[in-house]
Protein backbone atom coordinates (compact mmCIF):
# COMPACT_ATOMS: atom_id res chain seq x y z
CA UNK A 1 0.00 0.00 0.00
CA UNK A 2 1.47 3.34 -1.05
CA UNK A 3 1.92 6.02 1.61
CA UNK A 4 3.10 8.81 -0.67
CA UNK A 5 -0.05 10.82 0.04
CA UNK A 6 0.88 10.94 3.73
CA UNK A 7 4.34 12.48 3.29
CA UNK A 8 3.19 16.13 2.83
CA UNK A 9 1.41 15.95 6.19
CA UNK A 10 4.30 14.43 8.13
CA UNK A 11 6.65 16.68 10.13
CA UNK A 12 10.13 17.05 8.69
CA UNK A 13 12.27 17.54 11.79
CA UNK A 14 13.52 14.63 13.89
CA UNK A 15 12.18 16.10 17.14
CA UNK A 16 8.69 16.61 15.69
CA UNK A 17 8.59 13.05 14.37
CA UNK A 18 9.74 11.69 17.73
CA UNK A 19 7.02 13.69 19.47
CA UNK A 20 4.46 12.33 17.02
CA UNK A 21 5.65 8.76 17.61
CA UNK A 22 5.30 9.25 21.36
CA UNK A 23 2.01 11.15 21.38
CA UNK A 24 0.02 9.32 18.71
CA UNK A 25 -0.19 5.92 20.49
CA UNK A 26 -1.09 7.64 23.76
CA UNK A 27 -3.88 9.61 22.09
CA UNK A 28 -5.23 6.48 20.41
CA UNK A 29 -5.20 4.56 23.70
CA UNK A 30 -6.99 7.43 25.46
CA UNK A 31 -9.67 7.55 22.80
CA UNK A 32 -10.22 3.80 22.88
CA UNK A 33 -10.38 3.71 26.68
CA UNK A 34 -12.66 6.74 26.82
CA UNK A 35 -15.06 5.35 24.23
CA UNK A 36 -15.09 1.92 25.84
CA UNK A 37 -15.62 3.48 29.27
CA UNK A 38 -18.50 5.62 28.07
CA UNK A 39 -20.26 2.95 26.06
CA UNK A 40 -19.65 -0.18 28.13
CA UNK A 41 -19.68 1.21 31.64
CA UNK A 42 -21.19 4.65 32.07
CA UNK A 43 -24.07 4.17 29.67
CA UNK A 44 -25.09 0.82 31.19
CA UNK A 45 -24.78 2.05 34.78
CA UNK A 46 -26.64 5.28 33.99
CA UNK A 47 -29.44 3.35 32.30
CA UNK A 48 -29.88 1.05 35.30
CA UNK A 49 -29.85 3.94 37.78
CA UNK A 50 -32.32 5.92 35.66
CA UNK A 51 -34.76 2.99 35.60
CA UNK A 52 -34.56 2.70 39.39
CA UNK A 53 -35.20 6.43 39.84
CA UNK A 54 -38.08 6.27 37.35
CA UNK A 55 -39.75 3.50 39.41
CA UNK A 56 -39.48 5.63 42.55
CA UNK A 57 -41.00 8.62 40.76
CA UNK A 58 -43.80 6.42 39.45
CA UNK A 59 -44.47 5.29 43.03
CA UNK A 60 -44.87 8.91 44.14
CA UNK A 61 -47.20 9.65 41.22
CA UNK A 62 -49.31 6.59 42.02
CA UNK A 63 -49.71 7.72 45.62
CA UNK A 64 -50.87 11.18 44.48
CA UNK A 65 -53.21 9.85 41.83
CA UNK A 66 -56.41 9.69 43.96
CA UNK A 67 -55.93 13.08 45.59
CA UNK A 68 -58.35 15.92 44.76
CA UNK A 69 -56.12 18.89 45.62
CA UNK A 70 -52.42 19.67 45.49
CA UNK A 71 -52.19 19.85 49.29
CA UNK A 72 -53.81 16.42 49.66
CA UNK A 73 -51.43 14.97 47.06
CA UNK A 74 -48.35 16.35 48.84
CA UNK A 75 -49.69 15.13 52.21
CA UNK A 76 -50.35 11.65 50.83
CA UNK A 77 -46.83 11.35 49.39
CA UNK A 78 -45.03 12.99 52.32
CA UNK A 79 -43.96 9.73 53.94
CA UNK A 80 -42.76 8.20 50.64
CA UNK A 81 -40.92 11.41 49.73
CA UNK A 82 -39.16 11.33 53.11
CA UNK A 83 -38.11 7.71 52.66
CA UNK A 84 -36.93 8.34 49.08
CA UNK A 85 -35.10 11.59 50.01
CA UNK A 86 -37.13 13.60 47.51
CA UNK A 87 -38.66 17.05 47.65
CA UNK A 88 -41.91 17.93 45.87
CA UNK A 89 -44.03 20.97 45.14
CA UNK A 90 -46.60 22.09 42.60
CA UNK A 91 -45.71 25.08 40.47
CA UNK A 92 -48.06 28.05 40.66
CA UNK A 93 -50.03 28.67 37.46
CA UNK A 94 -47.96 31.76 36.55
CA UNK A 95 -44.50 30.20 37.23
CA UNK A 96 -42.40 28.71 34.45
CA UNK A 97 -40.09 25.74 35.10
CA UNK A 98 -36.55 26.91 35.89
CA UNK A 99 -34.35 24.39 34.13
CA UNK A 100 -31.05 26.29 34.26
CA UNK A 101 -28.05 25.42 32.07
CA UNK A 102 -25.96 22.28 32.13
CA UNK A 103 -22.23 22.23 32.67
CA UNK A 104 -20.37 21.93 29.35
CA UNK A 105 -18.42 18.85 30.46
CA UNK A 106 -21.51 17.00 31.77
CA UNK A 107 -21.57 14.52 28.89
CA UNK A 108 -23.88 12.08 30.75
CA UNK A 109 -26.73 14.61 31.13
CA UNK A 110 -28.22 14.02 27.63
CA UNK A 111 -28.50 10.29 28.29
CA UNK A 112 -30.12 10.90 31.71
CA UNK A 113 -32.68 13.23 30.19
CA UNK A 114 -33.51 10.89 27.33
CA UNK A 115 -33.87 7.90 29.70
CA UNK A 116 -36.27 9.76 31.99
CA UNK A 117 -38.34 11.04 29.08
CA UNK A 118 -38.64 7.49 27.76
CA UNK A 119 -39.47 5.92 31.12
CA UNK A 120 -41.78 8.67 32.40
CA UNK A 121 -44.13 9.96 29.68
CA UNK A 122 -45.38 12.64 32.13
CA UNK A 123 -41.97 14.35 32.11
CA UNK A 124 -41.95 17.84 30.60
CA UNK A 125 -38.49 19.05 31.62
CA UNK A 126 -35.40 17.53 33.20
CA UNK A 127 -33.21 20.12 34.91
CA UNK A 128 -29.59 19.21 35.68
CA UNK A 129 -28.20 22.64 36.52
CA UNK A 130 -25.15 22.01 38.67
CA UNK A 131 -24.37 18.30 38.45
CA UNK A 132 -25.51 17.72 42.07
CA UNK A 133 -29.31 18.09 42.00
CA UNK A 134 -32.03 16.88 39.64
CA UNK A 135 -35.39 18.57 39.18
CA UNK A 136 -38.14 16.80 37.29
CA UNK A 137 -41.13 18.73 36.03
CA UNK A 138 -44.03 16.29 35.59
CA UNK A 139 -47.44 16.98 34.10
CA UNK A 140 -50.28 15.74 36.39
CA UNK A 141 -54.04 16.28 36.68
CA UNK A 142 -53.43 18.73 39.55
CA UNK A 143 -50.74 20.79 37.73
CA UNK A 144 -47.01 20.71 37.09
CA UNK A 145 -45.26 18.77 39.84
CA UNK A 146 -41.59 19.55 40.58
CA UNK A 147 -39.64 16.68 42.10
CA UNK A 148 -36.09 17.18 43.36
CA UNK A 149 -33.52 14.59 44.41
CA UNK A 150 -29.79 13.88 44.40
CA UNK A 151 -28.06 13.56 41.05
CA UNK A 152 -26.05 10.61 42.33
CA UNK A 153 -29.20 8.50 42.08
CA UNK A 154 -29.10 8.84 38.27
CA UNK A 155 -25.40 8.61 37.34
CA UNK A 156 -21.96 8.19 38.94
CA UNK A 157 -20.50 11.24 40.59
CA UNK A 158 -18.16 13.29 38.36
CA UNK A 159 -17.77 10.65 35.62
CA UNK A 160 -15.39 12.97 33.77
CA UNK A 161 -12.76 12.61 36.48
CA UNK A 162 -11.49 9.34 35.02
CA UNK A 163 -10.92 10.89 31.61
CA UNK A 164 -9.33 14.01 33.13
CA UNK A 165 -7.01 11.83 35.21
CA UNK A 166 -6.05 9.74 32.18
CA UNK A 167 -5.34 12.83 30.08
CA UNK A 168 -3.27 14.45 32.84
CA UNK A 169 -1.06 11.45 33.49
CA UNK A 170 -0.78 10.69 29.77
CA UNK A 171 0.46 14.24 29.13
CA UNK A 172 2.84 14.03 32.11
CA UNK A 173 4.35 10.70 31.07
CA UNK A 174 4.58 11.76 27.42
CA UNK A 175 6.46 14.92 28.43
CA UNK A 176 8.88 12.93 30.59
CA UNK A 177 9.38 10.42 27.77
CA UNK A 178 10.08 13.22 25.29
CA UNK A 179 12.71 14.69 27.61
CA UNK A 180 14.51 11.35 27.66
CA UNK A 181 13.99 10.95 23.93
CA UNK A 182 15.50 14.37 23.30
CA UNK A 183 18.68 13.29 25.04
CA UNK A 184 18.82 10.31 22.68
CA UNK A 185 18.16 12.47 19.61
CA UNK A 186 20.70 15.15 20.46
CA UNK A 187 23.74 13.09 19.32
CA UNK A 188 21.98 12.44 15.99
CA UNK A 189 21.38 16.15 15.41
CA UNK A 190 24.99 16.90 16.34
CA UNK A 191 26.13 14.33 13.79
CA UNK A 192 23.82 15.83 11.15
CA UNK A 193 25.14 19.35 11.87
CA UNK A 194 28.75 18.17 11.60
CA UNK A 195 28.06 16.32 8.32
CA UNK A 196 26.21 19.32 6.86
CA UNK A 197 29.01 21.69 7.86
CA UNK A 198 31.63 19.39 6.32
CA UNK A 199 29.57 19.17 3.14
CA UNK A 200 29.69 22.97 2.97
CA UNK A 201 33.44 23.06 3.42
CA UNK A 202 33.62 23.75 7.15
CA UNK A 203 35.07 21.49 9.82
CA UNK A 204 33.32 21.83 13.18
CA UNK A 205 34.39 20.07 16.38
CA UNK A 206 32.55 16.78 16.81
CA UNK A 207 32.92 13.86 19.17
CA UNK A 208 30.70 10.75 18.85
CA UNK A 209 28.20 10.14 21.63
CA UNK A 210 24.81 8.64 22.40
CA UNK A 211 23.63 5.08 21.89
CA UNK A 212 25.88 2.37 20.48
CA UNK A 213 24.46 2.65 16.97
CA UNK A 214 24.69 6.46 16.93
CA UNK A 215 28.22 6.34 18.32
CA UNK A 216 29.19 3.85 15.61
CA UNK A 217 27.78 6.15 12.91
CA UNK A 218 29.65 9.09 14.47
CA UNK A 219 32.94 7.21 14.50
CA UNK A 220 32.38 6.20 10.87
CA UNK A 221 31.77 9.85 9.96
CA UNK A 222 34.92 10.99 11.75
CA UNK A 223 36.97 8.33 9.95
CA UNK A 224 35.41 9.24 6.62
CA UNK A 225 36.09 12.94 7.17
CA UNK A 226 39.72 12.20 8.06
CA UNK A 227 40.18 10.05 4.94
CA UNK A 228 38.67 12.70 2.68
CA UNK A 229 40.83 15.42 4.17
CA UNK A 230 43.89 13.19 3.83
CA UNK A 231 43.10 12.36 0.21
CA UNK A 232 42.56 16.03 -0.64
CA UNK A 233 45.85 16.91 1.00
CA UNK A 234 47.69 14.10 -0.81
CA UNK A 235 46.18 15.12 -4.16
CA UNK A 236 47.16 18.71 -3.58
CA UNK A 237 50.71 17.83 -2.55
CA UNK A 238 51.16 15.41 -5.45
CA UNK A 239 49.93 17.73 -8.20
CA UNK A 240 51.65 20.72 -6.66
CA UNK A 241 54.91 18.80 -6.46
CA UNK A 242 54.64 17.60 -10.04
CA UNK A 243 53.80 21.08 -11.27
CA UNK A 244 56.64 22.60 -9.28
CA UNK A 245 59.17 20.04 -10.44
CA UNK A 246 58.26 20.56 -14.09
CA UNK A 247 58.63 24.32 -13.87
CA UNK A 248 62.40 24.03 -13.55
CA UNK A 249 63.05 22.17 -16.85
CA UNK A 250 60.54 24.46 -18.60
CA UNK A 251 62.46 27.47 -17.37
CA UNK A 252 65.70 25.96 -18.69
CA UNK A 253 64.02 25.31 -22.05
CA UNK A 254 62.94 28.94 -22.24
CA UNK A 255 66.46 30.11 -21.49
CA UNK A 256 67.89 27.73 -24.10
CA UNK A 257 65.36 28.79 -26.74
CA UNK A 258 66.10 32.43 -26.12
CA UNK A 259 69.61 31.77 -27.48
CA UNK A 260 68.24 30.54 -30.83
CA UNK A 261 67.22 32.73 -33.73
CA UNK A 262 63.72 34.14 -33.35
CA UNK A 263 62.25 32.39 -36.42
CA UNK A 264 63.44 29.01 -35.14
CA UNK A 265 62.57 29.57 -31.48
CA UNK A 266 59.04 30.99 -31.93
CA UNK A 267 57.21 27.64 -32.52
CA UNK A 268 59.13 25.99 -29.72
CA UNK A 269 58.44 28.85 -27.32
CA UNK A 270 54.74 28.53 -28.13
CA UNK A 271 54.87 24.86 -27.17
CA UNK A 272 56.68 25.69 -23.94
CA UNK A 273 54.12 28.39 -23.09
CA UNK A 274 51.30 25.91 -23.67
CA UNK A 275 53.03 23.46 -21.35
CA UNK A 276 53.34 26.25 -18.79
CA UNK A 277 49.61 27.00 -19.02
CA UNK A 278 48.86 23.31 -18.61
CA UNK A 279 50.92 23.21 -15.43
CA UNK A 280 49.14 26.30 -14.12
CA UNK A 281 45.79 24.65 -14.80
CA UNK A 282 46.93 21.47 -13.02
CA UNK A 283 48.07 23.54 -10.06
CA UNK A 284 44.75 25.42 -9.86
CA UNK A 285 42.83 22.15 -10.01
CA UNK A 286 45.01 20.56 -7.35
CA UNK A 287 44.62 23.48 -4.97
CA UNK A 288 40.84 23.49 -5.33
CA UNK A 289 39.57 25.44 -2.34
CA UNK A 290 41.69 24.04 0.47
CA UNK A 291 44.20 26.84 0.75
CA UNK A 292 41.94 29.22 2.67
CA UNK A 293 39.36 29.03 5.45
CA UNK A 294 35.76 30.22 5.04
CA UNK A 295 35.08 33.76 6.12
CA UNK A 296 32.13 36.11 6.12
CA UNK A 297 32.01 38.35 3.04
CA UNK A 298 29.52 40.69 1.44
CA UNK A 299 28.82 39.02 -1.92
CA UNK A 300 27.77 42.20 -3.70
CA UNK A 301 30.97 44.12 -2.93
CA UNK A 302 33.15 41.05 -3.49
CA UNK A 303 31.58 40.25 -6.88
CA UNK A 304 31.73 43.90 -8.00
CA UNK A 305 35.50 43.89 -7.43
CA UNK A 306 35.88 40.74 -9.56
CA UNK A 307 33.87 42.31 -12.41
CA UNK A 308 35.84 45.57 -12.17
CA UNK A 309 39.15 43.68 -12.36
CA UNK A 310 37.92 41.76 -15.41
CA UNK A 311 36.86 44.99 -17.10
CA UNK A 312 40.28 46.54 -16.47
CA UNK A 313 41.81 43.43 -18.04
CA UNK A 314 39.89 44.18 -21.24
CA UNK A 315 37.11 41.60 -20.88
CA UNK A 316 33.59 42.53 -21.96
CA UNK A 317 31.77 41.73 -18.74
CA UNK A 318 29.09 43.54 -16.75
CA UNK A 319 27.31 43.06 -13.41
CA UNK A 320 23.69 43.35 -14.49
CA UNK A 321 21.65 42.61 -11.37
CA UNK A 322 21.95 42.05 -7.63
CA UNK A 323 19.06 40.62 -5.61
CA UNK A 324 19.11 40.44 -1.84
CA UNK A 325 21.50 41.68 0.80
CA UNK A 326 23.56 40.15 3.57
CA UNK A 327 26.73 38.19 4.12
CA UNK A 328 27.80 34.65 3.21
CA UNK A 329 30.53 32.26 4.36
CA UNK A 330 32.95 31.85 1.43
CA UNK A 331 36.55 31.10 0.67
CA UNK A 332 37.11 34.37 -1.16
CA UNK A 333 40.25 33.46 -3.12
CA UNK A 334 38.93 30.07 -4.24
CA UNK A 335 35.51 31.39 -5.19
CA UNK A 336 37.16 34.29 -7.00
CA UNK A 337 39.09 31.76 -9.08
CA UNK A 338 35.83 29.99 -9.91
CA UNK A 339 34.06 33.17 -11.01
CA UNK A 340 37.08 34.33 -13.01
CA UNK A 341 37.14 30.95 -14.80
CA UNK A 342 33.49 31.34 -15.76
CA UNK A 343 34.03 34.91 -16.95
CA UNK A 344 37.14 33.87 -18.87
CA UNK A 345 35.28 31.02 -20.61
CA UNK A 346 32.35 33.32 -21.40
CA UNK A 347 34.51 36.00 -23.02
CA UNK A 348 36.69 33.43 -24.78
CA UNK A 349 33.84 31.59 -26.49
CA UNK A 350 31.52 34.61 -26.79
CA UNK A 351 31.84 38.33 -27.27
CA UNK A 352 30.54 39.45 -23.87
CA UNK A 353 29.42 38.16 -20.47
CA UNK A 354 26.82 39.21 -17.94
CA UNK A 355 27.08 38.46 -14.22
CA UNK A 356 24.21 38.49 -11.73
CA UNK A 357 23.89 37.78 -8.02
CA UNK A 358 20.90 36.43 -6.08
CA UNK A 359 21.00 36.18 -2.30
CA UNK A 360 18.17 34.52 -0.35
CA UNK A 361 17.95 33.40 3.29
CA UNK A 362 18.81 29.84 2.21
CA UNK A 363 21.11 30.13 -0.79
CA UNK A 364 23.61 32.22 -2.76
CA UNK A 365 23.56 32.09 -6.56
CA UNK A 366 26.19 33.57 -8.87
CA UNK A 367 25.21 33.46 -12.55
CA UNK A 368 27.45 34.06 -15.58
CA UNK A 369 25.87 34.21 -19.04
CA UNK A 370 27.46 34.63 -22.47
CA UNK A 371 26.42 34.94 -26.12
CA UNK A 372 28.61 32.08 -27.33
CA UNK A 373 27.63 28.73 -28.86
CA UNK A 374 26.69 27.20 -25.48
CA UNK A 375 26.88 23.54 -24.53
CA UNK A 376 24.32 20.96 -25.71
CA UNK A 377 22.16 19.42 -23.01
CA UNK A 378 23.52 15.92 -23.56
CA UNK A 379 27.11 17.13 -23.01
CA UNK A 380 26.65 19.27 -19.90
CA UNK A 381 27.31 16.42 -17.49
CA UNK A 382 30.57 15.60 -19.23
CA UNK A 383 31.55 19.28 -19.40
CA UNK A 384 32.25 19.51 -15.65
CA UNK A 385 34.48 16.43 -15.59
CA UNK A 386 38.27 16.99 -15.55
CA UNK A 387 40.18 16.84 -18.85
CA UNK A 388 37.01 16.94 -20.95
CA UNK A 389 37.06 18.77 -24.28
CA UNK A 390 33.81 19.67 -26.01
CA UNK A 391 35.02 20.53 -29.49
CA UNK A 392 31.67 20.44 -31.28
CA UNK A 393 29.98 22.64 -28.69
CA UNK A 394 32.73 25.06 -27.72
CA UNK A 395 35.19 26.23 -30.32
CA UNK A 396 38.48 25.05 -28.88
CA UNK A 397 40.44 26.92 -31.53
CA UNK A 398 39.63 30.13 -29.69
CA UNK A 399 41.69 29.15 -26.70
CA UNK A 400 44.02 26.48 -25.48
CA UNK A 401 42.98 24.43 -22.53
CA UNK A 402 42.92 20.98 -21.05
CA UNK A 403 39.28 20.82 -20.00
CA UNK A 404 39.88 21.85 -16.37
CA UNK A 405 38.10 25.23 -16.32
CA UNK A 406 34.59 24.02 -15.49
CA UNK A 407 36.01 21.13 -13.43
CA UNK A 408 37.79 23.62 -11.17
CA UNK A 409 34.58 25.64 -10.78
CA UNK A 410 32.56 22.51 -9.95
CA UNK A 411 35.20 21.37 -7.45
CA UNK A 412 35.21 24.74 -5.68
CA UNK A 413 31.40 24.79 -5.59
CA UNK A 414 31.35 21.30 -4.05
CA UNK A 415 33.87 22.30 -1.39
CA UNK A 416 31.48 25.13 -0.45
CA UNK A 417 28.62 22.62 -0.22
CA UNK A 418 27.10 23.86 -3.47
CA UNK A 419 26.80 22.87 -7.10
CA UNK A 420 27.60 24.12 -10.58
CA UNK A 421 24.59 24.08 -12.92
CA UNK A 422 24.84 24.60 -16.66
CA UNK A 423 21.96 25.75 -18.84
CA UNK A 424 21.02 27.99 -21.73
CA UNK A 425 20.97 31.75 -21.38
CA UNK A 426 17.58 33.26 -22.13
CA UNK A 427 19.05 36.77 -22.26
CA UNK A 428 22.09 36.20 -24.47
CA UNK A 429 21.43 32.81 -26.09
CA UNK A 430 24.72 31.20 -25.00
CA UNK A 431 25.76 29.30 -21.91
CA UNK A 432 24.28 30.07 -18.48
CA UNK A 433 26.48 28.87 -15.57
CA UNK A 434 25.12 29.03 -12.00
CA UNK A 435 27.11 28.53 -8.82
CA UNK A 436 24.55 27.75 -6.12
CA UNK A 437 25.69 27.55 -2.49
CA UNK A 438 23.60 26.96 0.62
CA UNK A 439 23.86 29.56 3.38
Amino acid sequence: MSTQWLKPYMPRSLYARAALILALPVIVVLLVVAIAFLQKHLEDVTSQMARTAAREVSLVLDVMQDSETQQQALAAARQDLSVLNMSARFLPPNEEPQTGSRRWYDFIAPQVASELHALLPETEYVALPNGQDVRLFLSTDLGVLELGFDRRRLSPTAPHQLIVTMVFFAALMTSISFLYMRNQLRPITRLADAAQAFGRGRVVPYSPGGAIEVRAAGNAFVDMRSRIERQIEQRTLMLSGVSHDLRTPLTRLKLGLSMLPEDEAAPLLQDVNEMQSLLDAFLDFSRGAVESAPESVEPEIWLSQIVDDAQRAGQQVELVSVEGQGTAMLRPSAMRRAVENLIGNATRYGSRAEVSLSLTPKSLRIRVEDDGPGIPIEQRTEAVKPFTRLDPARNQNQGSGVGLGLAIVADIARVHGGILRLGSSERLGGLCADIVIGR
